[in-house]
């Protein structure tokens, strides 16, 4: 977990997603390996392993399904390149992974 304050975390972590919302729009695949690693800090930073993401007692175990599908295919763009339209589902997925984790922040 962060040393951070949270409210601190929350920040930076809006903060991030803001900057790449433009490559986003405009370049979802270059922009896809970095929203991949922001989640994965996010979900770090809130306590969960990114590489067994099991939802704990009250969360939502939709979320981590999702994190997972997004993460494989963002791992398999950046390795092979996959299709635009998986491109966009990865991206979709992080995104409602993003908006979980910033919903459950506390420092809001």
């Amino acid at each position: 977990m962060s040393a951070q304050e949270p409210g601190l975390d929350l920040h930076e972590w809006i903060s991030r997603y803001e900057s790449l919302e433009p490559d986003l729009r405009d370049d979802p695949a270059a922009a896809l390996p970095e929203l991949r690693r922001l989640i994965e800090e996010m979900l770090q930073d809130s306590g969960y392993e990114i590489d067994d993401p099991v939802a704990r007692e009250g969360d939502d175990p939709e979320v981590f399904a999702t994190f997972a599908s997004a993460r494989e295919l963002a791992l398999r763009s950046e390795r092979d390149g996959i299709d635009p339209s998986d491109v966009g589902e990865a991206v979709h997925g992080f995104v409602s992974v993003y908006e979980h984790l910033i919903a459950a922040r506390p420092g809001q």
